[in-house]
């Protein structure tokens, strides 16, 4: 199997686009801006969704599910919801009537407008809160901690498959609690736990924070986030999670009696991923031979290719493949043995290698003889010869330290490209020549953010949870600032 990429350093871009179909993750439909999950691309998403399933189910929340469609008078409950999703709707006017006489005898069909227009959902808050007024009556129903797996629909202008879609998949976490207190601290372990699963499972470093005003989600009052750092020096965001106030409560008519027995609005929280983080895995770990995937991830931890010249061989590799496989599996191991017989080894091993497999067993005649196998790591390309006995607990032991290797490259890569910077001269000088994340001062206005959005395309990602008060000015106004925010270009 031929990879020809297009390297990262010729095109990020499309090293990136390439990847992403010759490594059989997704390919473009007839729809416009919709993709096509191929069934490899859709098991790493199955396997993102089953960890992230497990830790929403850990921590007390239900899987539901909700309508597809929204009546367009919902958004308008909401002032500041309709107004950030207003651009990006798709909205269904009319439907068609099937078997419909005109008169004659003729069977015809007919459009019809709707009595309301229905919005396809770009996210669910209103629909969902619509029904929360049914479910919630007493303080006894709360916490109402709610999650479902879904698609939506945004309306992009353009589009790039897992990153920017205008169908894509996705997780979105809604609760109601009786005080603020308790909605703060939902929101905040939410992005904790994105933050743990990017790190643990995608050994993807992330930085958490807070989004500014003008950046957080429409109708939040607070947005926390998980920034991650691809290869190319812009920043993705991973994963965000809202804290909403009682403006949906409100706006729904969501209340609930309290144990003195006043009426009260409900507190609100909503928090998603997509399947943007393919997007994200793709491009923090992958290299100019393709896609190198975590083993926590990996629909495949380890592919076994035997090598053979005829059917007696053939037999014989595959009795000690076999039984090499079973004794990995038990060790919970998810291994594929490769038998097919229309495509040789070398074919194989490019084959693997382009789709990120992190460990290759390779056994033949002579491996028999000798009484060992061929390890190849797709992190490092390392190859090494290991006894028969041993091979198991190599493989396994191979696993965390595959993992844990990831997670640290990533974690230098960003360290190497977070650059804090004292002037604005030195902010666009940076921006263009090493790029990364930027950490600088900033007056705390939404004008001077924007006025640098529109300078540099940087924007600020996230003020950091952690970050340490600071007294400094601002790089672009000179006015005070009490601690720096990470800026950079994005996707």
């Amino acid at each position: 199997m031929a990879k020809n990429l297009t390297t990262r350093a010729e095109d990020y871009s499309k090293w990136y686009n390439e990847l992403v179909i010759k490594a059989d993750l997704a390919e473009n439909s007839g729809v416009r801006g919709c993709m096509v999950i191929k069934p490899y691309g859709f098991a790493i998403w199955e396997r993102m969704q089953a960890e992230l399933d497990r830790m929403f189910k850990e921590t007390g929340h239900q899987n539901a599910y909700f309508p597809l469609f929204i009546p367009k008078s919902y958004f308008s409950k909401e002032a500041s919801h309709v107004d950030g999703f207003a651009k990006e709707c798709a909205v269904v006017t009319h439907y068609r009537l099937k078997n419909a006489e005109d008169g004659s005898g003729v069977v015809v069909d007919e459009d019809a407008k709707l009595e309301e227009e229905l919005i396809v959902r770009p996210t669910s808050e209103t629909i969902i809160w619509d029904t929360y007024r049914k479910w919630v009556q007493s303080y006894r129903d709360l916490p109402l901690l709610i999650n479902q797996w879904a698609n939506v629909v945004r309306w992009e202008m353009r589009t790039r498959l897992f990153l920017r879609t205008t169908e894509f998949l996705w997780q979105e976490g809604h609760t109601a609690h009786a005080t603020k207190k308790e909605a703060l601290e939902e929101a905040e372990q939410m992005m904790h736990v994105y933050a743990d699963f990017a790190e643990n499972y995608m050994a993807v470093p992330v930085v958490k924070g807070t989004k500014t005003e003008s950046e957080r989600f429409a109708g939040a009052l607070e947005t926390y986030c998980i920034e991650a750092l691809m290869q190319d020096g812009k920043a993705l965001q991973a994963g965000t999670s809202h804290f909403l106030g009682q403006n949906f409560a409100k706006a729904f008519d969501v209340k609930f009696a309290t144990k003195e027995g006043s009426q009260e609005y409900v507190w609100a929280t909503s928090w998603g991923v997509s399947t943007r983080l393919m997007g994200a895995l793709i491009m923090t770990h992958s290299d100019d031979n393709g896609l190198v995937l975590p083993p926590n991830l990996a629909p495949d931890q380890v592919v076994i290719v035997p090598i053979y010249r005829n059917d007696e061989q053939f037999d014989a590799v595959s009795e000690v493949a076999k039984k090499l496989m079973t004794e990995l599996r038990a060790q919970g191991i998810r291994v594929k043995f490769d038998n097919r017989d229309t495509h040789k080894p070398g074919w194989k091993f490019n084959e693997y290698e382009l789709k990120g497999v992190p460990v290759r067993i390779a056994i033949g005649p002579k491996d028999i003889e000798k009484g060992t196998v061929e390890i190849a790591r797709r992190d490092t390309l390392q190859k090494e010869f290991i006894s028969m006995e041993g091979v198991v607990e190599k493989v396994t032991s191979l696993m965390e330290e595959i993992q844990n290797n990831l997670f640290k490259k990533a974690i230098n890569h960003r360290s190497e490209h977070t650059t804090e910077v004292n002037s604005y001269e030195e902010f666009k000088d940076m921006l263009k020549t090493k790029g990364g994340f930027l950490s600088a001062h900033w007056d705390g206005t939404a004008e001077t953010e924007e006025r640098i959005k529109n300078e540099t395309k940087a924007t600020i990602r996230c003020i950091p949870i952690d970050r340490k008060e600071e007294a400094g000015t601002c790089i672009f106004t000179g006015k005070p600032s009490v601690g720096r925010v990470l800026f950079a270009k994005a996707y």
